[in-house]
This record gives structure tokens, sequence and C-alpha cells, in this order.
């Protein structure tokens, strides 16, 4: 720091502020005689590197010496946008670089202010001349004096910081010039959204960053919206936002109920809007739109820094994901899920690569997201894609290997298909095992003997268990679980076998009754009426107990519709397995019919696509 006039004053007021920092002071003995070229000579030896140089008299705002910064470049700040000053400096840009700095520029000049990042190699140079002017008893004009004689062997950009405060204060008008700009940096707002539950270092980073832009507004993503977007959250909704009300330099935190940040913008208005570059491409980028043309609606801005992605990041939310993935902590998500949402979906998964695409496939519509919620182990499809028949044939250990293979790679919660439950003396140790691996619910059908799918309804031979059994088979399954998270379903299949309205809710309330922690209705039809009538009829009397559905043949109604009526889980139970296969063997077929493989390229996902879905570790 170069000093002069009141140089006691000044050390002395650097020093009482006890920063954490080495200044070195160096003291310009005939200030009164010189400019400040030669207060630039005198430190001359403590200046061999890239440097930042700026003047004593300038006020700006935090963002401009950031960009200034972090310039790759050497270069100057000047403002495009303010109006050509009659006595201070002015640049002549061209192609971006600045070609002359003075007072006396007014042709092809811009506003400028001496704000400089100038690296190594370019400040060198510039060094070299003010030393030959200083030495040629050169001393009262600007070290710019200096610049301009050299500007064609170096590059200097400009950095246009349009209208942000960078102002020198050399006059009363100037000073109140600046203190009007203060006070209206002082009433910016900005805001940022957060759907995050493990707090690191680039978060923290671009946290003081959005703070120096002005007051900071955080709106953490509800617990619904997180499940919807990414993954269930490790930390509820208030103490994520009593996590970031913690943190410095935030000045308020509200909730932001969708992913779509158009509700809170169009309240409050934030003159920025702050963001991780990754946004730019991929599955966020139509918020990104949505968020630039709202701002654009009343003259906000985007501030985008880069996103933080080193290794220690990418540990973090592998090891968030382990955490999900582990058995204690996934056995108990579905119920939060059911609590939080009221009505969740599931996609049948039959190995590694469905559970893959079951997790991560994800719509955009209308600012909101769409996943499904949990993964659907499917009997019929597991046998299916063993070759076997659905007759129970494919064994639990067997079933089991499938889990694993799903749970290996995915963190949803698992529904599983127990069909008739078997035994009552195997159910127990049945649910023990599901219980212990992470398995969120089994579901069991009030069927007895060998099993035959539902969809033959009373084309095959099907018995149906005497309540009182199967209320017996649920007690003891629930007497054999050691936690409360994990969840029996009961199965009733009275309508597929054309037992009528009253059997299927004489069962239902039954079932309930002796502990079931869902019921699950079943209907062959594809007219919904019949699953509609004993919703209603159901939740006339029990308006807790879960309600799933497995809408494959009533197929056209919507999960918005579904949750309206009270139901509270909709399974996808065989889609994938369905448009698996005759896509298969469509492939086949062409290969055959062309003795080669180039036909059916258009049919299949490129082995690099297949890979991207799954995980490296």
């Amino acid at each position: 720091m170069t000093t002069g006039y009141f140089d006691d004053v000044l050390v002395n007021y650097c020093n009482s502020l006890e920063l954490d920092l080495h200044i070195t002071f160096v003291k310009n003995p005939i200030y009164d005689q010189t400019n400040y070229i030669y207060s630039i000579y005198c430190a001359r030896e403590f200046l061999d590197d890239d440097i930042v140089m700026l003047h004593g008299d300038l006020v700006f705002e935090a963002s401009v010496l950031e960009d200034v910064v972090n310039s790759v470049d050497s270069c100057m700040t000047i403002s495009s946008t303010l109006p050509l000053p009659d006595k201070d400096f002015k640049a002549v840009v061209k192609d971006g670089e600045i070609k002359k700095v003075g007072i006396e520029f007014f042709t092809d000049a811009v506003a400028c202010q001496p704000v400089y990042k100038l690296n190594k190699a370019d400040w060198k140079i510039w060094l070299d001349n003010i030393v030959q002017f200083c030495e040629s008893d050169n001393r009262k004009c600007y070290a710019e004096n200096a610049l301009n004689e050299i500007t064609d062997k170096l590059i200097i950009k400009s950095l246009d910081v349009t209208d942000r405060l960078c102002s020198e204060i050399d006059t009363q008008d100037d000073l109140a010039i600046v203190s009007s700009k203060l006070a209206e940096l002082n009433n910016r707002t900005v805001y940022m959204c957060f759907s995050t539950d493990v707090i690191h270092g680039g978060h923290i980073s671009i946290i003081n960053k959005a703070a120096r832009l002005g007051k900071l507004i955080i709106g953490v993503l509800s617990d619904e919206a997180i499940s919807s977007y990414k993954r269930f959250p490790l930390v509820a909704y208030n103490q994520r936002k009593t996590i970031f009300e913690n943190i410095n330099g935030v000045y308020k935190v509200i909730e932001q109920k969708d992913l779509s940040y158009s509700e809170n913008l169009r309240k409050l208005k934030p003159t920025y809007v702050v963001h991780g570059d990754d946004w730019k491409t991929g599955f966020q980028k139509t918020i990104r739109d949505e968020v630039t043309s709202i701002l654009a609606e009343y003259g906000g801005k985007l501030v985008e820094f880069p996103y933080s992605n080193g290794e220690e990041f990418i540990e973090l939310d592998k090891r968030s994901r382990m955490r999900l993935s582990m058995p204690d902590v996934r056995r108990g998500r579905l119920r939060k899920l059911i609590d939080l949402k009221g009505c969740v979906s599931a996609l049948e998964a039959h190995s590694g690569i469905t559970g893959l695409i079951a997790e991560n496939t994800t719509v955009l519509q209308e600012g909101k997201t769409y996943q499904f919620d949990a993964m659907w182990v499917s009997s019929l499809c597991d046998s299916t894609a063993k070759g076997k028949p659905d007759i129970e044939l494919v064994d639990m250990t067997s079933r089991f290997r499938t889990i694993d293979d799903i749970m290996e790679v995915t963190t949803k919660p698992i529904i599983f298909d127990g069909d008739t439950g078997g035994l009552t003396e195997h159910f127990v140790y049945t649910v023990k095992s599901l219980e212990r691996m992470g398995v969120s619910m089994v579901i069991i059908e009030d069927k007895t003997g060998l099993k035959k799918n539902s969809l033959f309804g009373t084309e095959v031979e099907q018995t149906q268990d005497s309540i009182e059994n199967f209320c017996e088979k649920i007690k003891a399954g629930k007497n054999a679980q050691k936690t409360s998270e994990f969840m029996i379903c009961a199965r009733i299949e009275s309508l597929i076998l054309e037992r009528g309205m009253e059997d299927a809710l004489e069962r239902a309330f039954a079932f309930a009754g002796a502990g079931a922690d869902a019921i699950m209705i079943h209907s062959r039809k594809k007219d919904p009426a019949e699953i509609f009538e004993f919703v209603e009829k159901f939740r006339a009397k029990d308006t807790t107990t879960p309600i799933v559905v497995v809408p494959t043949s009533f197929n056209t109604v919507t999960e918005e519709e579904f949750k309206a009526r009270g139901v509270n889980v909709v399974i996808y139970a065989n889609q994938l397995t369905r448009s698996g296969f005759p896509a298969m063997q469509k492939a086949a077929q062409t290969i055959l019919e062309n003795h080669r493989a180039k036909e059916a390229d258009d049919m299949c996902m490129s082995i690099k696509e297949i890979i991207t879905l799954i995980p490296e570790d």
C-alpha cells in the first residue's frame, strides 16, 4: 500500500483493523511534488508478480473486484452504460482491448476507472516504462501516460461493469452520488434456491459471493419437491431451513414448494438470482429458461458462478447415496413418502438395469419434476425374466437375489410381491428376511394353493383364503417384524374372483383390524368404477390405512385422480417387462431377416448410453 499525505493516520487505521493480512506500506517521500506514477516507482521492488492495482479513492461493489480478480486476462474496468465524464478517466477501446487511458480522450472512448488486473508479463512491460518515466524525471503525470506508449506490446482486456458501483470520490458531489448508490445497494435483494441437505465448502463459497450482491434470501426446497427431483432428503425441511438461517450472510430463509422458481420470484422480485452454471444444459435448463423469462418481466438479473464439482464434493454426494441405500435408511422411506406426498408411484423392476431406469427416469412438466418414488419387485416379472411360469415356482432365495441386484445400484424404496405369502410358518421368515434386507413393504394376496395370475380371474380355478386364516397370517407377520417401518399390505382378490363389493370391504376392514399396514384392491376390468366404489366405501369408515392399486387394466386413470379419491400407492406392475420383450423380439427378427445387424441399429440404444446409466461404483 503506497502512502503519502496523512501517512500515519492511514497506517494506524489499517493496523487497527487487525486483518489476517500482512500489509507492506511504502511511503512516497515527495508525494506533494509527484503523481502516483512515482508511488508505483517507489514500490517497484514489491511488484514482481501478477497484480491487482487500484486507486485509494475508489468505491466499488464486491462483485466488481471479484470479476477483476477472476479474470484470466489482464483487464481494466470500463462502463458501457455511463456517460463520458468531462474530467475523469476515459478509455479508448478497440476489439475489446484497452488502447489509451486518460482524461483527454473522447473519440471511441468509454467511461472507466483505474481498477486493473495485470498478469506478470503485461505488468512488467508497463512497470519498465514507469521506471523509465520516473528516472527521466517525468514524475508528475499519470501512470497511464507510460501505459499509452506501450499498449501495442501488451493486451489489457476491457471488463465492462455496466451500471454496477465503481466510482471515485474527489468532491462533495461525488460523495453524494456514491452515497445514493450505496443506499440502493443496501436495498438490493438476492435469491438462491437450495435442495441440499449436506452443506460443503462449495455451497459456502457461492453463498458468500451471493451475499456480497445484496440481502441474500435463500429458498429451501420442500421435502416433497426434493423427493420428486433428486432423492429423498436425509435431513427434513425444518432442519435444513435452520441450517441455512445460521449461515453468516443469509438475510432470510423461505420455503420453495416446487422446483419452479416462479411463485417466489414473482412475490419477491429480487434484484439478482444466483445459481451455479451447471443448469445451462441438461435437465434443469428449462428451469433456467423460466427464471430468465421472469427476471426479464421486471428487470432482474441472473448471476451464475462456476459449479463446484471437485472430487471432494462428488465424494460427499456418493456418501449421501450410499447412506440412502442402506437397509435401515431405505426401509422406512416408503412410509415417510406416503405421509409426505399423499400418493406415491412405483415402477416394476426385475433386474439391476431396470432398477436404474426406475431410479433415474425423470420428467419436467410445468415447473415440476416427476419421477417414480419406489420400485415394485413383481413375481410375474421376476419369473418371466427367468423364463419360468408365474406360479411361485421361483424360490425365495432366487427372488431375494433379484432384490440384492436392484438394491446394490439404487436407493429408492422397494415393494415386494409376496404372492400368497405361502404357509404362515414360512411367511414369518420371509418377513424377517425382507425387513433385514431393507425392503419397505411386502404385498400378499388372500388366496391359497397353487398361485395363478389374478388377471385370469375366474377362467382358472383359484381359491380365496378365509378371512380368519388370512388375518392370522397378517398377525404372525406383524409379530415377526422387528421395526415399525416395515409394512405388510393385504391384497384382496374379491373383485377379481367376482365375489362382490361387500366381500371385498368385509375383508379389507378385517385385514386392517388384524394389523395390515395397507390394503391393495385389485380388478381386471378396464372400467375403474368398482375400484372407485371400493375406495369411497372404505374411506367412509377408514381414513388412514393406505390404499394400493395396480392399474394394469384400468389404466386411463391418472395418479392425480387416484390421489383425490383417497388412493396412496399406484404401482405400474409390468410395463418395463411388457415393453422390453417385444422390442428385443423385433430386433432379433430384424437380424434374421437381413442376415446382419445394421437394420436393427435404429431400434437399439448405444452401448455408450447404456453405460452412462450404470454407476461406476
